[in-house]
């Protein structure tokens, strides 16, 4: 059963799932689909071709699915998709994408987004990710799961953030952060593995052992990158992990953290 508050704006043709909770003054477009036994709080504004999944929690003066911020944006018809069991905290936005950015600005399940955080138009952002308060994102992010992006953080448009990697308070990131690393600063530079994060996340000895070989030689190393990837791939072929780290790394475009 819907319970949506008589002050709320629902336009007749949006998508409005079973068990869905929207409050006072909340305003819901045309083209928005929200899944089952999502909680939208008052004041909160969803437009444009948005979709959230079940078991959200939205949090008051957040502003979803609105028109990105870029000037070549000419009111094309782009979308939001965001999955399950999120939540978004107090007045966070999240623009639509750009024709020329693929077209769609996509969260995944399960993070924590918490207040003031901005998503900019185009990005992608995995699952189970934590994102502090003011953290902010350019357009065209990419940001792999279980990540965490401390509070008051920039991060310039078409930067890659992987998976488990820890982004410290009140950094600026211009580069890429590779998976499993701990980074910070303006600008930011690598402090080492992420430790404690990858620990929580079930991560064994062994296991931060050989990532933590694979940093050495990769970061700490006087190897050029070209030849730190190589020592890495032939002294250490069997481990997925390592993989990712290296193939993260190859595929950068604007270069990684050091």
């Amino acid at each position: 059963m819907k319970e949506i508050h008589p002050t709320a704006i629902i336009h007749p043709k949006a998508d409005i799932g079973e068990g869905v909770r929207i409050g006072p003054y909340s305003v819901i477009g045309e083209y928005v689909k929200i899944g089952d036994d999502t909680i939208i709080d008052s004041h909160v504004l969803i437009d444009g071709r948005t979709e959230i999944g079940r078991d959200c929690r939205i949090f008051s003066f957040s502003s979803i699915g609105t028109p990105p911020q870029d000037m070549t944006y000419k009111g094309e018809k782009t979308r939001v998709k965001i999955g399950d069991r999120s939540v978004i905290r107090e007045y966070t936005t999240v623009h639509r994408g750009t024709k020329k950015g693929g077209g769609i600005t996509t969260v995944g399940s399960d993070n924590y987004i918490m207040a003031y955080v901005h998503i900019a138009h185009d990005c992608n952002i995995g699952s189970h990710i934590i994102m502090a308060n003011a953290a902010t994102l350019g357009g065209h992010i990419k940001v792999e799961d279980y990540a965490v992006i401390g509070g008051l953080t920039g991060i310039h448009q078409f930067v890659r953030i992987g998976a488990y990697a820890m982004v410290g308070a009140c950094s600026a990131v211009s580069l890429d952060v590779p998976p499993y690393v701990s980074a910070v600063g303006n600008r930011a530079t690598l402090f080492g593995l992420n430790s404690v994060g990858l620990r929580r996340h079930g991560f064994d000895k062994t296991r931060i052992g050989i990532i933590k070989k694979a940093y050495i030689i990769l970061f700490r190393s006087k190897l050029s990158l070209k030849d730190a990837i190589a020592k890495v791939e032939e002294e250490i072929p069997e481990s997925e992990d390592v993989k990712r780290m290296v193939e993260f790394i190859k595929g950068t475009k604007r270069g990684v953290c050091r």
